[in-house]
């Protein structure tokens, strides 16, 4: 009863006209900014951060959360579109939203999307409202060893569900990693790989390489068929609807990335990206219908864009109920909190239920706005494939350095997308997957620093990796994971000594 009577105050908040509003308001603009590749949640929030101060804290954080997770499904229709991420999270959806689109069966994945989407937001919500003291609770439990070992478990997870196979996955996830040790050491502050340019002491940002690899290389491909991109023919409602089989393949990976990203949401530093990479490998591994992954299979959609809005809603537990927050947009949320004279922490839904409670049922609310605005819009996005190449194509890389140079107003990230496009090109002529170096590149740096912090904590005893049952138990999935993907090398190795046993 009490959750009842905690969701009874919650929507009494939430339906307040100017609550509603203001929800309204912020999945749009969430919306439109997941659309434009290199802007963000972050650069959105901070813009709208002033604007709160003459709000109350209910209206505030609606808003500001509507921005938030209403970038999730923005950032699928770019990629989907035009394999153009919006948001690094939407990076995994390239993979088969856009061979989807090339087919003609765009209005298919962005329907699908718009409903794992909302499948996904409606469990993390609740997750949230039911699991909310217990979850913050367990995620208290996750050390830098437990950190650690995920962070490991999602690098060859990435390596081994490789459309080009486990060793050129491998290959990418290392060049991944190297390219995120570039910039200041963790540590000691001192630089790294930096070959004395100052554009590179911080590192170079997650959005110049998605555009690059995803963006700029795909139109340098569609160059060369320039009628590949655009659509012909009518665009009809009939055309958004999956067949009867799609329909029922779709269901098992919506309600697994669902879960698997409500999970990984609760634990601080994991995030959406994360967890639509890992909800992808799973299904790569378990879908009767793997060989299909990587050429528009409806499950390698669904899965990941379900995943990472279900974490997008429980992102929201450590931040509230730990004061912890998992990601640069989430701290800017708690400081627009106590902007308002609120302290995030374990006290925050016995303090300020109002808010709290509020603020879950606003989310059932946005996500509910969400389906009502996208699905009427898909046909819009849709057309956007009729552009003719000579127009669709500039149009694209000028949006893409638009992007680049808004994040960080220079000149020097433009031409570094440029050349990430080519690097991409030149990949994709070698038959080599981007997906695992971007995996690499934003899990690297975060595995390192945790493993760090488990060897300051532990004074330099790699032990802990094993006396702790969580580590120890995440590291032996890594280990039966890598296992299961060497077993085919292994297989082909055996066959070729008894073929040259046989053969003398």
């Amino acid at each position: 009863m009490d959750v009842l009577n905690n969701l009874a105050l919650g929507l009494a908040t939430a339906t307040e006209p100017i609550n509603l509003l203001l929800c309204l308001a912020g999945v749009f603009l969430g919306t439109a900014v997941g659309v434009l590749p290199g802007i963000g949640p972050l650069a959105a929030i901070a813009m709208l951060l002033p604007v709160t101060f003459h709000l109350p804290p209910e209206a505030a954080l609606v808003m500001l959360a509507g921005v938030y997770y209403g970038n999730e499904y923005g950032g699928s229709i770019a990629s989907i579109l035009l394999n153009i991420p919006g948001s690094p999270s939407a990076s995994i959806t390239c993979l088969d939203g856009y061979p989807m689109a090339r087919a003609g069966r765009a209005g298919v994945a962005l329907f699908m999307t718009a409903i794992a989407s909302f499948a996904g937001g409606i469990l993390g919500i609740g997750i949230m409202a039911s699991l909310s003291p217990a979850l913050a609770a367990f995620a208290l439990l996750f050390g830098p060893a437990e950190y650690f070992a995920i962070m490991l478990l999602g690098l060859i997870s990435a390596a081994a569900v490789s459309s080009t196979g486990a060793v050129r996955g491998a290959m990418m996830v290392f060049l991944g990693v190297l390219l995120g040790t570039v910039g200041l050491d963790i540590t000691s502050g001192q630089t790294r790989f930096t070959g004395g340019s100052l554009d590179l002491r911080d590192g170079i940002d997650i959005g110049i390489v998605a555009m690059g690899l995803f963006g700029v290389s795909e139109v340098i491909s569609s160059m060369r068929d320039p009628a590949g991109m655009v659509l012909r023919g009518r665009f009809r409602l009939a055309d958004m609807l999956p067949t009867g089989p799609e329909a029922r393949a779709s269901a098992g990976p919506i309600a697994r990335g669902s879960l698997l990203g409500a999970v990984l949401g609760t634990l601080p530093g994991t995030g959406q990206t994360v967890s639509s990479f890992m909800a992808y490998a799973l299904e790569k591994k378990i879908s009767p219908n793997r060989s299909k992954f990587g050429t528009g299979a409806i499950e390698g959609v669904v899965a990941p864009e379900s995943a990472n809005n279900a974490a997008a809603q429980t992102s929201f537990i450590p931040s509230l109920t730990l004061g912890i927050p998992g990601s640069p947009t989430m701290a800017l949320m708690l400081g627009a909190m106590m902007i308002h004279g609120i302290t995030p922490g374990p006290r925050i839904i016995d303090e300020h239920p109002q808010l709290f409670w509020g603020l879950v049922v606003s989310f059932l609310i946005g996500n509910l706005f969400l389906l009502i605005l996208n699905i009427p819009l898909i046909g819009l996005w849709v057309r956007l494939l009729k552009v003719p190449g000579e127009f669709l194509y500039p149009a694209t890389v000028a949006i893409i350095c638009i992007g680049a140079y808004s994040i960080n107003l220079s000149l020097f990230d433009v031409w570094s997308v440029l050349v990430f496009g080519l690097v991409g090109y030149a990949l994709r002529l070698w038959r080599f997957e981007p997906a695992p170096l971007l995996i690499g590149f934003v899990l690297g740096p975060m595995m390192e620093e945790y493993f760090r912090r488990t060897m300051l904590l532990s004074r330099g005893d790699a032990m802990v990796f094993i006396e702790r049952p969580g580590a120890a138990t995440i590291l032996l999935a890594c280990l039966l994971l890598f296992a299961a993907s060497v077993l085919p090398f292994s297989r082909i190795a055996a066959s070729a000594r008894r073929a040259l046993l046989q053969a003398r």
